[in-house]
């Protein structure tokens, strides 16, 4: 299978790549910073790249995707997610892809209600945030592709996913920095944000094993969670991370690292996605954890 993925050299890019490859795929990847060059806000350019390379499948990762950061520039945000994801999905039409695995994220579920949770695929979307927005509307963007044209579109809402090499711009990896720094400078504390949402974790390796599963079994137009099904604090993720820590430590929160909108509990339900691919998730959380705060040392 020859697959293609914007934002193929990015942290989730990087795993997709090497899990394709060792199933045997033929892998092309496209981005702003990689070998092969692409500006997914160039339509021209997209065009041309599908065109040169023809693929089977394409995953589209390519997006501007800080939540917090999509505050700051909401109209770069919708530039990037909404009208690069409407190239890539033309570009695909023009040279007949067999499949696009369109990469959005729980955030559109946004404002959930208690009621709704575990968030299923069907519950409502109240983004708390332009980011969660964009991701909407790439979403149904892609719907449009495939009720009007046809085109096999296979939607995804992944739900949070860390492992090593993330950056330090989101939350996982941020924190096993500022205790690797800690360690480092024999400092006594580590400042965090707010404490108290509860999120669902999943290890980077499980979920593009999701991501290939969907290329194979998902069904063209529908939308899936990529979820672990279970919700842990991010209380819980700090005590844990500061718990492996080579000194004590305490936790103080920064009223500067705490956005302006939160979702306070984001959970979802997985079973679409277990019941039509046989996924199931392969690495414990405090397995993730553990190399994530050993990836921020060696950095």
């Amino acid at each position: 299978m020859k697959v293609l993925i914007t934002g193929g050299s990015g942290f989730v890019g990087t795993y997709l790549q090497a899990h394709s490859r060792a199933e045997g795929d033929e892998v092309i990847s496209v981005d702003r910073s990689g070998s092969e060059h692409l500006d997914i806000t160039d339509r021209d350019a997209v065009e041309q790249s599908f065109a040169r390379h023809r693929p089977d499948v394409v995953y589209h990762l390519a997006a501007l995707a800080h939540v917090g950061e999509s505050w700051g520039d909401p109209t770069g945000v919708l530039r990037v997610n909404v009208e690069g994801t409407a190239h890539v999905l033309n570009a695909a039409r023009a040279v007949d892809v067999g499949r696009v695995i369109l990469i959005g994220s729980a955030e559109e579920y946004g404002n959930v209600e208690e009621r709704d949770l575990p968030l299923c695929e069907d519950a409502p979307l109240r983004p708390a945030s332009p980011y969660g927005v964009s991701k909407i509307a790439a979403s149904f963007l892609g719907l449009q592709a495939h009720l009007a044209y046809g085109l096999d579109v296979v939607r995804v809402r992944a739900f949070g996913h860390t492992g090593p090499g993330q950056s330090d711009r989101f939350l996982v990896p941020a924190l096993a920095r500022r205790i690797a720094v800690a360690e480092r400078d024999e400092q006594d504390e580590i400042r965090v944000g707010s404490l108290d949402p509860i999120r669902d974790l999943s290890d980077v390796r499980d979920v593009v094993r999701a991501y290939r599963l969907l290329a194979q079994r998902g069904e063209a137009g529908a939308v899936y969670n990529v979820c672990s099904g279970s919700g842990v604090s991010v209380r819980e993720i700090a005590n844990h991370l500061v718990a492996a820590a080579r000194r004590p430590l305490r936790i103080t929160v920064d009223p500067e690292l705490v956005r302006p909108v939160d979702v306070p509990r984001l959970v979802g339900n997985g079973s679409k996605l277990r019941e039509r691919t046989g996924w199931a998730p392969e690495y414990r959380l405090d397995e993730t954890l553990a190399t994530v705060l050993d990836d921020a040392r060696t950095r």
